[in-house]
């Protein structure tokens, strides 16, 4: 169904008050026949409704009457109320929607569900104070593991080094250890210059390759493949020099040979 304006409806009421006030029930002949006879414009004066929509009032009610009959003047509340219901009968388009039926874009369409409510996510965090006092008591609690730790379990310590005696075999420190099993494997150069220098030049230049500002990881997939193959690499060497490297740094298998690596 069609809503009536509200504007319409108000000038209805106002013009049923006006004629409960006046005692006028219905009206004169002369008034009627002088209300037959306005123009149109006098009418649109009158009642302050629109030309156009008048004008359709007037072909719907001579289309219902049978092609041009007259229509007899009634009271000036039931005219206000043929008024308000002709131009709402006229005002309504052809039924072109789905099923015949059409509706007002204003009645479908909420002033609020235009509007976007949800709240944007940021993953922006401040430096100070929010970023540097979570780390600062990272740092406390680790200071803290590591001082009780120290205090109730003892660092093994090896003899006096005797620089008469070299061991078999000699290990450098586990994070070297990577290195060390290069040089097993590659020239000197090769392994501890143009390896190393390559590794660290790509991951220099991964930024600016990988350019995706998405912080989630299924996106990332280049920066995290390279980095992951970087990551297997190194950790490959040092546990294959840890516990796969005996006597003269040749390979052996620690469940034969024994364990020969000592932090």
């Amino acid at each position: 169904m069609t809503e009536i304006p509200e504007h319409l409806l108000k000038r209805a009421q106002e013009a049923r008050e006006r004629a409960a006030q006046g005692g006028a029930a219905e009206p004169a002949p002369a008034e009627a026949s002088a209300s037959e006879e306005q123009t149109p414009e006098q009418a649109a004066a009158a009642s302050k409704i629109p030309q156009h929509l008048l004008d359709r009032a007037k072909a719907a009610r001579d289309k219902a009457s049978g092609a041009g009959t007259a229509v007899e003047a009634a009271a000036p509340a039931a005219a206000a109320a043929a008024a308000v219901g002709a131009v709402a009968t006229a005002a309504a388009p052809a039924p072109t929607g789905p099923g015949g039926h059409t509706q007002r874009l204003l009645t479908v369409v909420k002033s609020g569900s235009i509007q976007d409510v949800k709240a944007v996510p940021v993953d922006k965090v401040h430096v100070w104070p929010h970023l540097l006092v979570v780390e600062f008591v990272a740092a406390l609690a680790v200071t803290a593991f590591t001082l009780i730790f120290s205090i109730f379990v003892n660092a093994p310590l090896l003899e006096l080094a005797d620089f008469n005696a070299t061991p078999n075999p000699s290990k450098a420190p586990w994070y070297f250890l990577g290195l060390q099993e290069l040089l097993t494997m590659f020239h000197p150069m090769v392994a501890g210059v143009t390896i190393p220098g390559l590794a660290l030049v790509l991951l220099m230049i991964a930024p600016y390759i990988d350019k995706n500002p998405s912080n989630k990881p299924e996106k990332r997939k280049f920066a995290v493949s390279l980095m992951t193959v970087h990551l297997m690499f190194w950790a490959v060497l040092v546990m294959i020099g840890s516990f796969f490297r005996g006597p003269g740094f040749n390979f052996v298998f620690p469940w034969e040979a024994g364990l020969f690596f000592e932090l």
